[in-house]
Order: structure tokens, then sequence, then C-alpha cells
């Protein structure tokens, strides 16, 4: 029975399967690749260890992907210090990113959401390029991220992380672990970051990162009981996150509300309750029925400038999900529910914007797999919501294995969304541009709903290169939007404008990797990617403003031998060299306010040292942008703040120059 319920526990949370040599004993066979993608896995599925994430600062989710080449890292705006993720040259709204599959950064949370869940925490996390699984939803258009947090059954004791950087960020990280029963267990987690000091390394009168605090609590309790067959996790959190930035004099209890300094801040409460249930039919482990619940409550209050933004989500989300097979194993299908709430209330300066959106949706998602080279998964769903109307959702993802060690894969379908305007573009707050939204006959603030098809094709080829192991691969994806919220930036500098596409806008993307075992325990990745991403805009085609079309990718892990006590020396250096970008229109400005049509190119380089001690502790010091590349001009209009041609949001590369940080981990097993 056990064995059954390790299986179901595989298919209620879709965690992929690599393969695993059976050991008689506890002993080390082969290290573990930080980074793993499987060749019998249908999608295009790339797996983050937690072994990757130890490789950088990984301070939250945000930074988990440094190291990892399908996933670009940038800064939002030159005053938060946000960093946004983009996947096919697409912004994180059109990615899927889910927490144990349930939908996490959505709506009110998709501007800091990915800076709430710390790095600690996560035990694993999933990328999928391309249209994700119809169990997950419809919303999904360029991929899904789905993370994988440490589960209550397999935590240690306790663990101690402190990290504290030259840019006065410091954090600290516990977690606490104990089985209550033989069936119950549980975690605590506790987080906290601080920035406290002011830097202007610009010397542009505006602080380089805000100042800020955030406390972030989660308890987990798991069930475990194998003769019933019967799994449950039961999640609580709540999170605390306050930020302030602006110009260096700015003092929010005597300047907030005037134009004596220009300042901003930006606070969030969030508190979560998630449940799981799943089920294995007693003498059928191939049949399983899943119920994922989950209640959020994202309160952000803040303010930029004389600019206000408020923002309160409410939101329920129910998904039941039944797996059996159909004849045979080879035959395997998911059906089931699932229910969407979400309570707006929205207000831009005077104006409200609050609204409720509900759905209800069925899915069916068939899986042919013959456990040798071929596999399909085929799936639907329909849904109806209160705003979108009634539609249906086809994706399919095929799989060949051509010959051994080689894997070609195949991807296709639909993806639908409402675009929440205000709260993923609240760069543009920090200015002085005039919100205009053109369009008014749609049911979301007067837009109709964003509908993209996606089609993609990857290829992978693992062979041996001078007696040691490579692998090489490409992948090239399309993403053809029938519809989408045009963020124009285009027309002019003291203006940003909402419309519906009237055209075509088109992402495409194109990713070459090779990745080579130098030596032992000297390994070496690399990639070249390539980015097609242009929208017809009313002025005209243009590039997607601060998208590189060209970027190169590179990097090197070396770790020694294990030695006495599990002593080790861990050594990692990441190389970006970004391409020039497409910057918005500033022609209108004053000669001192003006950007040049294209940014120039540039490089970065990451690199971290770890020294393990011992199993139980270890210390790591490392550095980001070494090279002190920074951006020339970073906040349009700095002299004069609450004029006409103040912008914040046009920052295409780092705003701080080098940053280097020094941190402890300290266990009990």
């Amino acid at each position: 029975m056990q064995k059954k319920l390790t299986l179901f526990v595989i298919i209620l949370f879709s965690i992929p399967l690599f393969s695993q040599e059976k050991l008689n004993e506890v002993k080390v066979i082969k290290k573990q690749k930080g980074i793993q993608k499987s060749f019998t896995v249908t999608g295009n599925t790339t797996l983050i260890t937690s072994k990757e994430l130890l490789k950088a600062a990984c301070c939250n989710l945000a930074e988990s992907f440094e190291t990892n080449p399908s996933i670009d890292v940038s800064f939002s705006d030159a005053l938060t210090g946000t960093k946004q993720i983009k996947m096919l040259g697409l912004t994180s709204p059109y990615l899927m990113i889910t927490e144990e599959n349930i939908p996490s950064v959505r709506g009110a949370s998709q501007a800091y959401g990915l800076s709430f869940t710390p790095g600690t925490w996560v035990e694993s996390i999933q990328i999928t390029k391309g249209t994700g699984s119809v169990v997950n939803g419809y919303e999904s258009i360029s991929g899904q991220i789905n993370t994988e947090l440490i589960k209550p059954i397999n935590d240690i004791p306790f663990f101690l992380n402190a990290y504290g950087s030259s840019d006065s960020r410091f954090e600290l990280n516990t977690h606490f672990n104990r089985k209550i029963s033989d069936k119950w267990s549980s975690s605590l987690f506790l987080h906290g970051n601080t920035r406290v000091a002011k830097t202007d390394m610009n010397n542009d009168g505006f602080l380089d990162n805000p100042l800020t605090k955030q406390i972030n609590i989660l308890n987990r309790y798991q069930y475990y009981n194998a003769e019933k067959g019967l799994v449950s996790f039961i999640n609580f959190r709540y999170m605390n996150d306050k930020k302030q930035t602006g110009e260096l004099d700015f003092n929010p209890d005597k300047d907030k509300g005037t134009t004596n300094y220009w300042g901003s801040e930006i606070n969030t409460e969030r508190l979560d309750v998630a449940t799981k249930v799943g089920y294995v039919f007693k003498d059928l482990p191939y049949q399983s029925i899943g119920f994922q619940n989950a209640f959020n409550s994202h309160n952000q209050q803040s303010y930029f400038g004389l600019n206000q933004y408020n923002i309160k989500q409410s939101s329920y989300y129910s998904n039941l999900i039944f797996n059996s097979i159909i004849s045979n194993t080879m035959n395997k299908f998911a059906a089931g529910l699932n229910f969407t709430y979400d309570k707006y209330q929205e207000f831009v300066n005077i104006n409200d914007y609050s609204r409720i959106d509900n759905s209800v949706g069925a899915f069916f998602e068939y899986t042919y797999d013959n456990a040798d080279n071929f596999s399909i998964i085929l799936g639907g769903r329909i849904d109806n919501h209160n705003r979108l109307g009634t539609f249906l959702t086809p994706r399919l993802h095929v799989r060949y294995n051509p010959w051994e060690k080689g894997v070609l894969r195949f991807s296709a379908g639909r993806g639908k969304r409402s675009a929440n305007i205000f709260a993923e573009n609240q760069q543009l707050f920090a200015s002085s541009r005039t919100f205009d939204i053109l369009d008014s006959n749609g049911k979301i603030y007067g837009l109709n709903p964003e509908i993209a098809w996606n089609y993609g094709v990857s290829f992978s080829q693992k062979f041996m290169l001078f007696g040691k192991s490579a692998d090489a691969g490409f992948d090239f994806y399309s993403t053809d939007f029938q519809n989408q919220v045009v963020v124009d930036v285009m027309q002019s500098p003291q203006q940003v404008l909402f419309y519906n596409l009237n055209g075509k806008s088109v992402a495409n993307s194109l990713q070459l990797e090779f990745n080579y075992e130098i030596l032992d325990h000297l390994n070496f990745r690399s990639a070249y990617k390539f980015y097609d991403v242009r929208t017809d805009y009313i002025s005209g085609n243009y590039q997607k403003p601060l998208q590189a079309k060209h970027r190169v990718f590179g990097n090197l892990e070396y770790e020694t031998h294990i030695g006495e006590k599990g002593k080790q020396w861990k050594f990692d250096c990441t190389f970006n060299w970004i391409g020039k970008q497409q910057l918005p229109n500033t022609a209108n400005n004053p000669i001192n306010d003006r950007l040049p049509e294209f940014s120039p190119s540039y490089s970065l380089m990451n690199t971290q040292i770890t020294r393990v001690f011992s199993a139980t502790f270890e210390v790591y010091v490392g550095g980001e942008n070494i090279g002190n590349y920074t951006q020339e001009k970073v906040i349009l209009g700095s002299d004069n703040p609450f004029g006409p041609n103040f912008d914040t949001s046009i920052v295409y590369a780092p705003v701080f120059g080098q940053m280097y940080y020094a941190g402890l981990r300290f266990k009990i097993k």
C-alpha cells in the first residue's frame, strides 16, 4: 500500500521523476546535478534542485533563476530593486506561477509576488516551456513555473541561514521541524529581511535600493498514512512587507503627499491558507482522487509620489482531480473540476476599478505512454467566466525518442487571461506619465481578454566528447496573440496607453544549449538565446521595449572531492551577455532627458564560493555584477521629479554596481 501512496503523491503534486538507481546501502554513486532534464517526461520540463539554488544568493524566488538559461532575470524599475522574470521573451503575467500546483503569483501579486517566497523554503522548481497542463488552468501561455516547498515529512529538525550584503541587506531564515506522531509531521519556517542604509552610488539624489522590512511565517502540517492510502497537507502563512524609496531626503512622516521631496511606500500584507487531500483506491494503485483548496488575502497600500495605488485581492481556488487508466497503464487520464473566485478592491488615485471575477471549469487530459520511445498528452477544458465568457482550451504535448539519449518534443496550446493592467505595470506609477485606456467596450477595464496560441518544438541529445559526458539541444517557440492588451510607451514619453491589439503581436524564441563536463567535478553550461518579440503599436511596429534580441549565457561550476567529515569547496561563476534593447520613446523630452533608440549591449558576471566544514555547517561568499556595469542614466528628470519628464521605469541594466555578500548555513539532522 505504501508504494500506491507514493505513486499518488507523485500524481497529485506532479513532481517530475528522473531515473534513480536503487541502492542496497546509503552511499553516493554519482553526484546529483543541480539542473536536471528528463528524456522520458513528455513536456519540455527542467527541474532545478535545491543544490542549484545554493549556488547563488537566492534570497527569494525571483533570485532563484540566476544560474538557469531558460529564465531571463532583470530589474523592473530604478527604485524598488524588484527583479522580474521572462521566459520565451514574455514577462511573468504570461507565465503560470504555482506553488505546489496551486496558483500563487497572479493578480495583485504580479509585481512583487516572486519576492514573497524565501529561497530557503524551496525544495525544487519545475520549469515547463510552452503551454502547461489543462489540469492547472487556462491562463498559461508561455509556460509554467511550479515551486515545491520542503515537505515536513522529509525536513530536518533545525536549519539556520544568515545572510548579509554590501548593499546593507540582511536576512535570517530558521526552519523548525518535528514529528508529531507516526503519521503527522509539522514544519515552521520563519523569515525576516531588512535593508537599513541609504545608498546613492550614481549621485542622482535617489535611493539605489529601497529601505525594506519583511516578516514571513509559514506553518505546514503533513499527514501520511500508507495503510489507508491517505496523504494531506495544511499550510498557514502570514507575510508583511514594507518598502520605502525615493529621494535621499524623503521622510514619509513629513513629505508624504507633498512636493517637498519625491518618495514612495509600498506596504503589503498577505494571509494564505491552503489544503490538499489525496486518496489512493485500495488495490488500485493507478486510481486516485485529490482535492486542493486555497484562500488568500493580499492587501497592498502604496503611493508613488503623488500617485496613489491601493489594491486588495481576496481569492479562493478549488481543484478536484481524479486519475485512472483506460484498459491498461499505457493509457491514463486525469479529469476534474475547478473553481476560482477573485474579489478586487482596486483604487488608482480617486478612480475605483473594483470588480469580482469568478469561473468554473471542467477538464479532461489523456496520456498515452508506451514506456519506451513515445508519449502524448492531449488535454482540453471548458470554462465559464463571468467576464471572459464560455470558452475551450486545447493543449497538446508529444515526446518521441528517435534513438538512444535523444528526445524530440512538440507542444501546442491556447491560453486566455484577463490583464490586470495596473497591478502588472506598477513601475509606471513612478513617473509623470498619464494613464489612458483607449478602449471601453470590453469587460476588464474596458478591454478585451488576452488570447494567444503557443507552438513549440525542442530536441536534446546526450553524447560523449573526449571521454566526458555532454549534451546539446535547441528549442523554438512561437506565441501568436489573437488579442493582446498593448501597453504602449512608444507613443509619448509623457503617456502610457492601454488598448486592444489592432494588428499582429508575435513572440518568437530560439535557444541553443551546450553542456559539457570538462574535467571531473568541473562542469560547463552555455546557451545562446534569440528573441523576436514584435507588436503593432499605434505609431508602428516595434520590437518589445526592454527586451534584448540576443543573449548569451555561460556557467562554470567546480567542486572538490568530499573530504573527511564532509569537508568540501564549491566554486560557481555565471556570465551573461545582453544585447541591445529597444527603449521607449523619449524623443519629445529635453535633450538632457532623452535616451537613444536602443540601449548599449553589456555583460554581467556573478560568482560564489562555498566552504563546507561538515555535514551541518558551511559558509559562503559571493559577488554580483563584478564588472561593476551600471546604466548611465537611470532616472529621467531626477532633478525635477514632479515635472513632466520624470520616469524611473526605463531600466535596461543594473542600477546598483558591484554587490558582495556572505552567509552561513547550519543544520541539525
